[in-house]
């Protein structure tokens, strides 16, 4: 309606001004007012003036400009006009009409925020049998949206058993739903990640396992005797891999050409890439198993992360952006941290990058990708923690921080994103300079245990910790929402029910009010009649005794 009566006073508008300009005409040529005259039709049922005969205003311009609407364009044209908003905008589009909400809603563009948030599902379940691979996209981010809220709710915690030392590193692989963990006792432990069991458990590798990463495909952990022992994944194990080496013996192989102990290691479709106290950054051929480059530092490396064609490592204090392809060095961030920069973790898109050191701080930075070089922008810094910060693992929007202060950091980066073309969060928001006083702090703080933790993991609704104490705790958001809806749903009954109680005694305060009017006039009535009763009766008992 708002958008028709708009219409129709753009109309009127034009009218009003034709209007004008004809007067003016007719006061500058009198004699040309016969022919100039134009005929005005008024039809009632439209509501909407026409002129006809009129060479200065053409009826049509009036008529199509009021009748045009975004969905008389052609699809790739508005297409093209959705790809350049955010989820939230087009979900305000997709409320205005049905049309809009049919093309809103198909748009392929809900695949690209999904894996631009969260990545490719490796399940192929999550898409729903018979459901077109288009249509589905919006459901999966809509729900995998109000999911990421579940860690400002109410959790659970397990303590998982089993490592008889410290626990240097945990990983948790929600695809499969699997935990991997190792540490000072020289095994690798596999968990289930929904009931908390342990599911198998490596032989003893013969020294300490600083680093676990996997995928649906491979396993590899890295010792501090410079060996990579990879396992492969065996299709007929529901746990995808045989620690134990029972069912096949080929599963089962080593790298070697560190020559100091293994810190870091980290997977992506065809390459391994490990990083080792000998100073340098290994990067191999999944298929071949061979090494193809030797990134080299100046001091030990303590951690990597890759994404695409670069990887991004930690030595000393400084950060570095690497070209693997080429081995090449695109960008340096020197003393990023005071003292030796422990964590990174890197968004799914690769545009951000997170560090955590020795200080106790927390650096976000934005990697800008150009043509010849990249340039790395500092955005936003936190000190969250007392101690070192250990380990970060990124799940959007939370980063989540593990120090030796025994304290776990989430920190939501949501409001330092903007929302570019094709992409949700691809631009730190620079309409305004960012200033550090107006960085959130914090939103949890999570604690309850022992010192120095040593590595964490983030997925969908579950933290997974490990450090000194020997243990790996399980923070299980999963109820989190359930939980939240059950209290509001009790609040708002006691909201209710205080609210009915009220209304009672307000009626009952009214009632009370009336009847206490009427028992005083009652009662005054009453006083009346016994004085009468008793004069009658005087009267009566006089009359008795005359007589």
């Amino acid at each position: 309606m708002a958008f028709e009566c708009q219409e129709s006073t753009e109309i009127s508008k034009n009218l009003a001004n034709y209007s004008e300009s004809n007067h003016s005409s007719y006061n500058s040529a009198p004699e040309n007012l016969e022919t100039s005259k134009p005929s005005l039709d008024f039809n009632p049922k439209k509501g909407i003036s026409s002129f006809y005969g009129s060479k200065q205003l053409p009826p049509n311009d009036v008529f199509t400009n009021a009748r045009r609407s975004i969905t008389d364009l052609p699809p790739a044209l508005v297409s093209e006009i959705l790809n350049y908003l955010d989820p939230k905008e087009l979900g305000i589009i997709s409320c205005v009409s049905t049309i809009l909400h049919n093309i809103a809603s198909e748009h392929h563009v809900w695949k690209e925020f999904y894996c631009e948030r969260w990545g490719l599902p490796v399940a192929s379940g999550l898409l729903g049998a018979g459901a077109s691979d288009e249509k589905s996209w919006k459901k999966l981010f809509v729900e995998r949206d109000f999911r990421s809220k579940t860690f400002l709710g109410r959790c659970s915690i397990d303590v998982l058993y089993g490592h008889t030392e410290a626990v240097r590193t945990v990983f948790l692989l929600a695809s499969a739903k699997l935990i991997f963990t190792a540490g000072y006792d020289s095994v690798v432990r596999m968990w289930d990640m929904e009931e908390g069991l342990s599911m198998a458990s490596s032989r003893p590798l013969g020294c300490t396992i600083r680093a676990v990463a996997a995928d649906t495909k491979l396993l590899v952990a890295g010792g501090t005797d410079g060996f990579i022992h990879c396992w492969k994944a065996v299709e007929s194990l529901k746990h995808l891999f045989d620690l134990k080496g029972v069912e096949k013996q080929n599963k089962e192989f080593r790298l070697w050409e560190h020559e100091g102990p293994i810190t870091s290691l980290a997977l992506d479709l065809t390459r391994i890439y490990s990083g080792s106290w000998d100073m340098t950054v290994r990067v191999w051929d999944r298929s071949s198993l061979k090494c193809t480059q030797v990134l080299r530092h100046g001091d030990w490396v303590w951690s990597l992360v890759p994404h695409d064609t670069t990887v991004v490592s930690t030595s000393g204090s400084d950060v570095f952006l690497w070209q693997t392809n080429t081995g090449t060095l695109l960008n340096v961030i020197q003393n990023g941290h005071v003292g030796n920069t422990y964590a990174l973790a890197r968004s799914c898109t690769g545009d951000f990058l997170f560090t955590g050191g020795e200080d106790g701080a927390i650096h976000m930075f934005e990697i800008i990708s150009g043509s010849d070089e990249s340039s790395v922008v500092q955005v936003a810094t936190w000190i969250p923690h007392s101690g070192a910060v250990y380990s970060l693992a990124f799940e959007f929007p939370w980063l989540v921080s593990a120090s030796s202060d025994g304290k776990l950091a989430l920190i939501d980066v949501r409001k330092l994103l903007r929302a570019g073309k094709r992409t949700l969060g691809k631009r730190v928001s620079r309409d305004n300079d960012i200033d550090q006083r107006n960085i959130e702090p914090p939103q949890r703080m999570l604690h309850g245990f022992g010192c120095n933790l040593f590595s964490v993991g983030i997925g969908a609704d579950r933290i997974v910790c490990g450090g000194e104490e020997g243990v790996v705790r399980i923070w299980n958001f999963s109820e989190a929402l359930e939980i939240e809806q059950r209290a509001r749903a009790l609040r708002g009954i006691r909201l209710e029910n205080r609210m009915r109680r009220r209304r009672l005694q307000i009626e009952m305060n009214n009632k009370g009010g009336r009847t206490d009017q009427c028992s005083v006039a009652a009662k005054k009535k009453t006083v009346n009649g016994d004085r009468n009763s008793v004069w009658h009766s005087k009267r009566s008992i006089s009359s008795k005794v005359k007589t």
